[in-house]
């Protein structure tokens, strides 16, 4: 085999950080706001997390005239997410910048440069990606971009990693078309990269993976629906034309009668692989056989639940716009009718009222339209009509995730509005009615701002909205607050009042009071 020597060593560039250019502008998706081409658009990754924008503004516009930078960052943490988009005035600039800055270190990191494309579907397609693993440890992203960039022209390259930043011995890497992806794979494909021999294959998706590894690597295959006159050797004769095989059986129950299902065991895997393509679905002694791999119970569990999750999310995807959910639905409305309630708006493709077990409406239902115009007509019209004394809420449905969701997201957003604004403290405020007992004020005691102090008397009338004005509301000072002069403190039960002349309520004070209230009644003073 021969050896690929691998060189690691990458030019770094000097960073500085002046503030950056009022010219700036904001990049969405890697795309500038005022219209350039996705060749001038370039994507940074692997960035450090303390890499700004003024850093990488500096960075680049060595390079050429940089319209735009930003460092996408969390919403909540505004912390960095570790990429972010350069915008250039015109593609040589952005092609120069990518050939010179690519994986060069930023804050003691290497940088990754990409072009930009707002399109999945390249990405997606998986058309020229490759997968290499076995992978020295030591070997970056720049070395795998300098081994396999003489294949032809790369999109990505990129080495997994873990939460260290270290090596997981395995990496990636999309080139613009499949003939140079093929190329590569036929060069490298078991070839030695720092005395380790590496394998080179097309990227294969886990699902693909995951069906690929179920056709070809077992020995065991699995057979229902026998029929119960089905023996050992039946299955040896049948499977027997397929490959040599080591075990076969029809699984009985303690009196010997069949299951009506067995397992035979091949030899060779690929011997196996084909019987469940030929026998899969023949037919033997009227019913219908099903062949497959034979699997462990968690392995059942686990296919079983991939293909419910994954018709839920088909199912979602399908009915998305087009699926009301209805409640507070009147006892008596059942499937028939409620599907006649919600016909005048167009083709009801499926419609449900949900019930309990034992048949009795939930009091909710769903309704599906054929088309997103009829489902949004219905829910406006619909939403708050009065249906037997009962106004219908209807709304479009949502998963369960989706719903918690966005009721966690409002209830976060009320919460700071719980709570009033902090308030200093106030002036204590006594119910109107009867006569309030407090304790004396004397001279040169503060007093509220709402009257300026009158000389002359220590009780003074204070004016607050709503209090009657011919009642006293004392001044509470530090330390009083259990001074009850004229009362007598009572037990775990409320104050008793007495109506009794104040000692400090003097013909005196209240003529000063007149003076000073000219409308207030002697009602009260007496």
């Amino acid at each position: 085999m021969a050896q690929v020597e691998v060189q690691t060593q990458a030019a770094p560039v000097a960073v500085t950080s002046p503030p950056p250019s009022q010219q700036q502008q904001q990049v969405v998706g890697g795309v500038a706001s005022d219209g350039l081409s996705v060749t001038t658009s370039l994507y940074v990754g692997d960035l450090d997390p303390t890499v700004t924008e003024s850093q990488l503004y500096d960075a680049f516009n060595q390079l050429g005239t940089v319209v735009s930078v930003r460092v996408c960052k969390d919403l909540s943490t505004r912390r960095s997410l570790g990429y972010g988009y350069v915008n250039y005035s015109n593609p040589d600039e952005a092609a120069r910048a990518l050939d010179v800055l690519n994986f060069t270190p930023v804050n003691g990191k290497p940088i990754r440069i990409m072009y930009s494309n707002r399109d999945p579907t390249v990405r997606k397609s998986g058309a020229g990606n490759i997968f290499i693993k076995n992978l020295d440890k030591t070997i970056d992203n720049k070395d795998l971009h300098d081994t396999f960039s003489t294949f032809g022209n790369i999109l990505s390259c990129k080495i997994a990693t873990d939460h260290l930043g270290q090596s997981k011995g395995y990496g990636f890497v999309q080139f613009d078309n499949e003939e140079s992806a093929k190329n590569a794979i036929d060069k490298l494909n078991g070839m030695l990269l720092n005395d380790k021999q590496v394998f080179v294959g097309h990227f294969l998706r886990k699902q693909e993976r995951e069906s690929d590894v179920d056709k070809v690597k077992f020995n065991n295959v699995y057979v229902k629906n026998l029929s119960e006159s089905t023996t050992d050797e039946d299955l040896k004769n049948v499977f027997g034309d397929y490959g040599p095989i080591t075990s076969a059986v029809v699984m009985r129950d303690a009196d010997g009668k069949s299951k009506c299902f067995g397992f035979v065991n091949f030899e060779n895997p690929d011997d196996a692989a084909r019987s469940v393509d030929s026998l899969n679905g023949k037919k033997f002694d009227d019913k219908e056989w099903y062949v497959g791999k034979a699997q462990k119970k968690s392995e059942r569990e686990m296919e079983l639940k991939g293909r419910y999750e994954q018709t839920l999310r088909e199912t979602s995807v399908k009915f998305e716009g087009l699926n009301l959910y209805v409640k507070n639905l009147d006892d008596g409305i059942n499937d028939d009718k409620f599907r006649e309630l919600f016909s005048e708006f167009g083709t009801i493709t499926s419609c449900k009222v949900m019930c309990d077990p034992n048949g009795i409406s939930r009091g909710s239902g769903f309704i599906a339209f054929s088309t997103a115009e009829e489902a949004s007509r219905a829910l406006a019209e619909m939403n708050g009509k009065m249906v037997v004394s009962k106004p219908l809420y209807v709304a479009l449905a949502q998963k369960k995730e989706e719903r918690r969701a966005r009721l966690q997201a409002q209830f976060s957003q009320m919460r700071p509005g719980v709570m009033g604004p902090a308030v200093g403290p106030q002036m204590p405020m006594y119910p109107t009615g009867a006569l309030v007992h407090g304790p004396e004020v004397y001279y040169d005691q503060g007093t509220p701002a709402i009257i300026p102090p009158q000389p002359g008397f220590g009780y003074q009338q204070q004016l607050v909205p709503g209090m009657r004005p011919n009642f006293f509301m004392p001044m509470v000072q530090p330390g009083q607050q259990n001074r009850r002069p004229g009362g007598r403190r009572s037990g775990a039960g409320a104050m008793q009042h007495k109506q009794q002349p104040l000692p400090f309520m003097q013909p005196r004070v209240i003529d000063s009071l007149l003076t000073f209230f000219p409308p207030f009644s002697l009602l009260h003073a007496c």
